[in-house]
């Protein structure tokens, strides 16, 4: 009876943790994140959504004037840079969601 009872809870358990991931998944697609690459008039910057669309890209007029290489470049670190924000929200909402539980350190690692 008491491993019944053993499974039960894990059963329990199981589903509240599904149930807390679907709500960081949700509360992460509302996310909002601006990254940025250049400085001053030669600046790039991309507006993402924590499901990894672009919202938005800003463009500084004076950047115009630049080799089209340079804006390349400058959009790229942009789009670059706001994937990297996003990613560190992530990893700290699974963290706070797996706060408490003996999950080993490496299935939480990126690979």
């Amino acid at each position: 009876m008491d491993m019944n009872k053993n499974i039960n809870n894990l059963m329990q358990e199981a589903q509240k943790m599904q149930q807390r991931m679907q709500d960081a998944q949700e509360q992460l697609g509302k996310l909002t994140v601006l990254g940025e690459a250049g400085a001053g008039p030669i600046k790039v910057q991309v507006e993402m959504n924590g499901r990894h669309e672009v919202l938005r890209v800003k463009i500084t007029p004076g950047l115009l004037e630049e080799e089209i290489t340079l804006i390349e470049d400058l959009l790229a670190a942009a789009v670059n840079d706001t994937v990297r924000k996003i990613e560190k929200a992530s990893r700290e909402k699974i963290s706070q969601l797996t706060a408490g539980l003996n999950i080993p350190p490496e299935f939480l690692k990126d690979k």
